[in-house]
C-alpha cells in the first residue's frame, strides 16, 4: 500500500487528493487547487469563436504543438483542439511537476509567446481556461465552471482506504476529546464506537438492538467491501448514471440519453461495462505483474553482481582468492619485465649495429683516400715526367715516345671521371628504426591475451588451393590446424579497401568460404581471417594478396533483363520476342578504372533504333534506354545517332549501323567519361562527362535486333590517340 503513496497525491498541492474531479486528459486534481490555477482567455480564443471566424481547430493544433513549454519561452501549448492560455511563468509544485499559477492578462492586447511564431489575443469577454499540470493540456471551462468535470469518487474510496490502513488503531467516533480506541463498529449505523459511547448513544435494546455490531478489524474490512454512494450525472446532477457512452467513454444518465448530447451516440449497459473494464485492467495488470516480477529477478541478479565484484575487490576476504589475485599481478608484472628486459637486448643490439655502421663509413672513407691518394701521387709523377719531355728538343726522340704518353694521358684522365672523384659514403647514417609495429602492439597489450590460451581458438590456416579471384570477385578459404582441440564458434574475414587502406569486416559466419563481389578491378586487396569463441578472439591467419582482373569478362544478366528478352550463346547473344524495346544488363557493375567492351550487330533490318551505354540497376527494363535519369545511351539508326540520358537527346552524329556493324563503348571512370564508337571510329564528342557511381553495361532492343558481346578488351588506339581522351 505504501508504495501507490504518490499515485494519490495531488500534483498542485502535493497533498492528499481532496474531493478530486477528473479533466478529460484522465488526470486528476483537488478541485480547489483547480480553482487556483485557473486563468482568464478571451473569449474569442475559445474553440466555438474559431469554428465562427472559419478556421479549425486543427490550424491551431499544428501552430500549437511548436509552443510546449520550454525554458526558453516560458509558454506552454494545447492538443486536441483546446484553446491554448495566455504563457505565464511556472512553478514546481512538491511532487516536481511544473504548474501555471493564475494570471490575469491586461486588457491590453497581449502577445502570446510561442517558440516559433507571435499572436496577438485581442480584447473581449472572457472564458476561464485549465492547463493540466502534468500533460500540460489546455482547455476553456464552460458556463458550469468546475461544476462540469466528474467528481473522481473512485479516487476518494481508495484514499479513505489507505489512510485507514496506516491507522495505528481504529479510534472512536463519537468521543467528543481524546477519542479512545474503537471495540465495536456498527455495521448499519457505519460508526465505530468505544465502550462508553456504545452503551450511551447505541444501546443494545430498543429499535438498535437489530443492528449489527462487529469488532473494529471486522468493521474496517466490511467498511471497505461495502457499495459507496452512487455518482450523480454531471449535467443532471438529480439523475444517477444508468449507461454508458462507447462514442465519448463516459457513463450518462437516462435524460444524456433522452435529450442531451448523447441522443444520437451508441450506448452500452452500465453493468456489462464495468465488467468489462474491470476485466480488460485485470489482464493488463497480469501482463504488468510479470513485467515487475521480471524487474525483481533483475535487481536481484544485480545484487548478486554487486556482492560478487565485492568479493573480487577485497582479497584480505578470501585467501584463495587473493593468493590467486598475487599470482595474477605477479604474472602481469613478469610478463612486462620480460618484455622490457627483451627491448634492452634489443637495443643493445641495435646500439651495436650504429657502431658497425660508423666503422664501415670510417674505412670506406679511408679506403678512398688512400687509393685517391695513391692515384694522385702517380697522376702528378705522369704530369711532371711528361713536362720534362716536352723540354727535349730531340725531335725524333720525342717522336719515339710521344704516342705512348699521349694515351697514357688521356687514360688517366678518363680514370678520374669514372666516379673516382665521388665520395663513396655520406656522413648521414642510412639506418631508420621502424618503431610503429612495436608502439602498435605495445598499445594492443590487454587483459584479453591474458586469458587460459587453450580456451582461445588457434588461428585459421588458408587454403590457397581454394582461394583466387575471377573478374571483381574474390574467394577465399579456409580451415582451422588439424591438431586444435578448442571449440570455434565462427569466423571473421576482413578485406581491406584494393588500396591499402584500413582492414573492414566483410563476414562474420560458422562457413570456411566465402566469395566477396563487387570489388574493384585492376586492385590489389589484403584478406585475413580469425577464429572466436566464448573465450576471446584468435590471432590473424597470415594475409592474402588478391589481385582483381585488370579488365572485365562478363556476358548479359537475364536475372535482371525484361521477361522479354531472349537469351544465346551462354548469355552473349540477346534479341527480344517483343515489337517494344526491351532492357538488358550485363552481370558487372563498375565504379572504377577504365572500362572497354563491343557489340556487334548480328541482325538489323534498319527499322528499330537500339541503344548502347550503361545503367543502373534499377533502371526501367520495359522502355528505350536512357529515357529515364538512371541511363546513359546512344541510340542509333542506319543514318545517324544522338546521345540520350532522362529523355533529353543531343549530339546528332552522322553513321549509322547495319548487319555486322561494331559498336564500342568506353567507360573510363577516372575521367569520368562514357565514349562510343561505330566500326572503330569515335562516333561524336565524348557523350557523358562527370560520371560517378556504379554502372552495368546495358542495350535495349526489340525482336529485330540481335547483338553479340564481347568483353575483356584493351582501350583502342583510336580513343587514346584522340586529343579529347588524352590526360
Amino acid at each position: 500500500m505504501e508504495e501507490m503513496e504518490e499515485e494519490l497525491k495531488c500534483p498542485v498541492c502535493g497533498s492528499f487528493y481532496r474531493e478530486p474531479i477528473i479533466l478529460p486528459c484522465s488526470h486528476s486534481l483537488c478541485v480547489s487547487c483547480a480553482r487556483n490555477i485557473l486563468v482568464q482567455t478571451p473569449d474569442s480564443e475559445s474553440p466555438q469563436s474559431r469554428r465562427a471566424s472559419g478556421v479549425s481547430d486543427y490550424d491551431y493544433l499544428d501552430l500549437d504543438k511548436m509552443s510546449l513549454y520550454s525554458e526558453a519561452d516560458s509558454g506552454y501549448g494545447s492538443y486536441g483542439g483546446f484553446a491554448s492560455a495566455p504563457t505565464t511563468p511556472c512553478q514546481k509544485s512538491p511532487n516536481g511537476v511544473r504548474v501555471f499559477p493564475p494570471a490575469m492578462p491586461p486588457p491590453q492586447l497581449q502577445p502570446h509567446h510561442h517558440s516559433s511564431a507571435s499572436l496577438l489575443l485581442p480584447t473581449g469577454p472572457r472564458n476561464s481556461c485549465l492547463t493540466c499540470p502534468q500533460c500540460h493540456r489546455s482547455l476553456i471551462l464552460d458556463e458550469r465552471g468546475l461544476r462540469g468535470f466528474t467528481k473522481n469518487r473512485v479516487l476518494e474510496g481508495v484514499i479513505e482506504r489507505y489512510q485507514q490502513s496506516k491507522a495505528a488503531a481504529l479510534r472512536c467516533q463519537l468521543c467528543e476529546k481524546s477519542p479512545k480506541e474503537a471495540t465495536v463498529m456498527c455495521e448499519q449505523c457505519d460508526v465505530f464506537y468505544c465502550e462508553p459511547c456504545r452503551l450511551r448513544c447505541h444501546p443494545p435494546r430498543g429499535p438498535l438492538a437489530k443492528h449489527r455490531l462487529l469488532p473494529p478489524a471486522q468493521g474496517r474490512v466490511s467498511r471497505r467491501l461495502s457499495p459507496r454512494k452512487i455518482s450523480t450525472c454531471t449535467d443532471h446532477e438529480l439523475e444517477n448514471h444508468s449507461m454508458y457512452c462507447v462514442q465519448c467513454k463516459m457513463p450518462v444518465c437516462y435524460q444524456c440519453l433522452e435529450e442531451g448530447k448523447h441522443s444520437s451516440h451508441e450506448v452500452k449497459a452500465l453493468g456489462a461495462m464495468w465488467k468489462l473494464h474491470k476485466s480488460q485492467l485485470s489482464q493488463a495488470l497480469n501482463l504488468l505483474s510479470d513485467r515487475a516480477k521480471e524487474a525483481k529477478e533483475f535487481l536481484v541478479q544485480l545484487r548478486n553482481m554487486v556482492q560478487q565484484i565485492q568479493v573480487h575487490l577485497s582479497a584480505d576476504k578470501d585467501t584463495k582468492q587473493k593468493e590467486n589475485s598475487v599470482e595474477f599481478e605477479a604474472c602481469l608484472v613478469a610478463q612486462c619485465d620480460a618484455l622490457i628486459d627483451a627491448l634492452n637486448r634489443r637495443k643493445v643490439q641495435l646500439l651495436s649495429r650504429v657502431n658497425k655502421e660508423h666503422e664501415h663509413k670510417l674505412k670506406v672513407v679511408r679506403d678512398q683516400i688512400s687509393h685517391c691518394t695513391m692515384k694522385l701521387r702517380q697522376t702528378t709523377g705522369l704530369m711532371e715526367y711528361c713536362l720534362e719531355v716536352i723540354k727535349e728538343n730531340d725531335p725524333s726522340g720525342f717522336l719515339q715516345i710521344s704516342d705512348a704518353l699521349i694515351r697514357r694521358v688521356h687514360l688517366t684522365e678518363d680514370q678520374w671521371g669514372k666516379g673516382t672523384l665521388t665520395p663513396r659514403m655520406t656522413t648521414d647514417f642510412d639506418l631508420n628504426l621502424d618503431s610503429a609495429p612495436l608502439l602498435q602492439s605495445i598499445h594492443q597489450l590487454d587483459f584479453v591475451q591474458m586469458k587460459v590460451p587453450s580456451l582461445i581458438p588457434a588461428p585459421p590456416l588458408l587454403h590457397l588451393e581454394e582461394c583466387g579471384t575471377h573478374n571483381n570477385s574474390a574467394t577465399l578459404s579456409w580451415k582451422q590446424p588439424p591438431m586444435s582441440m578448442v571449440q570455434t564458434e565462427g569466423y571473421i574475414l576482413e578485406l581491406d579497401d584494393g588500396n591499402g587502406g584500413q582492414f573492414r569486416e566483410v563476414f562474420v559466419g560458422k562457413e570456411t568460404m566465402c566469395t566477396v563481389d563487387g570489388l574493384h578491378f585492376n586492385s590489389t586487396y589484403n584478406a585475413r581471417v580469425k577464429a572466436f569463441n566464448k573465450s576471446g578472439v584468435s590471432l590473424y591467419s597470415k594475409t592474402l594478396i588478391l589481385q582483381t582482373s585488370e579488365v572485365a569478362w562478363f556476358a548479359f544478366d537475364p536475372g535482371s533483363a525484361h521477361p522479354d528478352i531472349i537469351f544465346s550463346n551462354n548469355n552473349l547473344t540477346v534479341t527480344c520476342n517483343s515489337y517494344d524495346d526491351r532492357v538488358v544488363l550485363g552481370k558487372s557493375g563498375f565504379s572504377k578504372g577504365v572500362h572497354y567492351w563491343e557489340l556487334t550487330i548480328d541482325r538489323y533490318d534498319n527499322h528499330p533504333d537500339p541503344a548502347f551505354g550503361v545503367a543502373r540497376v534499377e533502371v526501367m527494363k520495359d522502355v528505350m534506354l536512357g529515357k529515364d535519369d538512371k541511363a546513359w545511351a546512344m541510340y542509333v539508326d542506319n543514318n545517324r545517332s544522338w546521345f540520350m540520358h532522362n529523355n533529353s537527346h543531343t549530339n546528332r552524329a552522322e553513321g549509322g549501323i547495319t548487319k555486322g556493324a561494331t559498336v564500342g563503348v568506353l567507360l573510363d571512370l577516372t575521367r569520368r567519361t562514357l565514349t562510343f564508337s561505330i566500326n572503330e571510329e569515335q562516333q561524336g564528342p565524348v557523350a557523358f562527362e562527370n560520371m560517378e557511381g556504379l554502372f552495368f553495361p546495358a542495350v535495349s532492343l526489340n525482336r529485330n535486333v540481335q547483338v553479340t558481346i564481347h568483353t575483356g578488351l584493351p582501350v583502342p588506339e583510336f580513343y587514346t590517340s584522340r586529343p579529347s581522351l588524352q590526360a
